[in-house]
């Protein structure tokens, strides 16, 4: 695992992590995942820490699952497919940062769709560029986005998002602001500035009543279905001939072969 793939650094009162895999508009790969796993236990654990900013490197926030991966895993050669345990390990972060004790915030940067936006829905707070688009496109490559669909209705309500898991469409960052999935919209020269600003708001918060605070807010959210059998709803349809197709449909840049023509 390289470090170098999650940037860290303290910028009083907040750990910034920083996903730094631009080339790949920050897709969360195996390795990604757990260096963002450890550089958020370290966050949690570094007493100096009050909340955790996650940003990214580049132009794009996070693409989301890296398919590239995903459809390698998925070739006959391989004896055993790792999809079950990858979903397990997304979400488990998911699971670790809409769980903390401590605030987080996500201060988008770029485009977050399917699982970067999920990513975004597991923070407290979520301020964002004018340029970034949100949506869960993972319909349209024979997926499905069951381990951020609860954490999408808490934001949203479910006829926002209905729409977005249903048609896989994409929303512009003030419509996103609209509809409640993040708080704020602000430029980018402004936004590590505005996400520094509410972790200092956050810090006058006392520790442990703001992380009753989230837990109370956890409990009252009423979220059903175990960390478990999200992952499992989720890795399930990876192993379908729907999925190899809407995969090979991506890759080969051509229609899916159930999209009507002309598409």
């Amino acid at each position: 695992m390289s470090a170098d793939l999650v940037l860290y650094e303290v910028r009083s009162p907040a750990a910034v992590l920083t996903l730094n895999r631009p080339d790949r508009r920050n897709a969360l790969s195996r390795a990604l995942i757990a260096a963002l796993s450890d550089s958020f236990a370290r966050a949690v654990d570094d007493g100096a820490v009050r909340c955790v900013i996650v940003t990214s490197a580049g132009s794009s926030f996070c693409a989301g699952m890296d398919l590239a991966e995903l459809q390698e895993s998925l070739t006959p050669q391989r004896e055993e497919s790792p999809i079950w345990d990858d979903a397990l390990r997304l979400a488990n972060l998911y699971d670790r940062v809409y769980t903390s004790a401590k605030p987080t915030i996500a201060a988008i940067n770029g485009t977050a769709v399917a699982g970067g936006a999920g990513l975004v829905s597991v923070c407290d707070l979520a301020v964002s560029v004018p340029e970034a688009r949100f949506g869960y496109p993972e319909v349209r490559r024979g997926l499905v986005a069951a381990m951020v669909m609860p954490h999408l209705l808490r934001h949203v309500g479910e006829r926002t998002a209905r729409y977005l898991l249903l048609t896989g469409e994409l929303i512009g960052a003030e419509e996103a602001q609209r509809v409640g999935f993040v708080n704020a919209v602000a430029p980018a020269d402004r936004l590590m500035e505005t996400a520094l600003q509410w972790a200092r708001s956050l810090a006058e918060g006392g520790p442990a009543a703001l992380a009753r605070t989230k837990e109370l807010l956890h409990r009252f959210s009423r979220q059903s279905g175990s960390v478990e059998e999200t992952a499992q709803a989720s890795a399930a349809p990876r192993l379908t001939d729907e999925c190899r197709q809407g995969l090979e449909a991506f890759f080969a840049k051509r229609p899916a072969p159930w999209a009507p023509e002309g598409t």
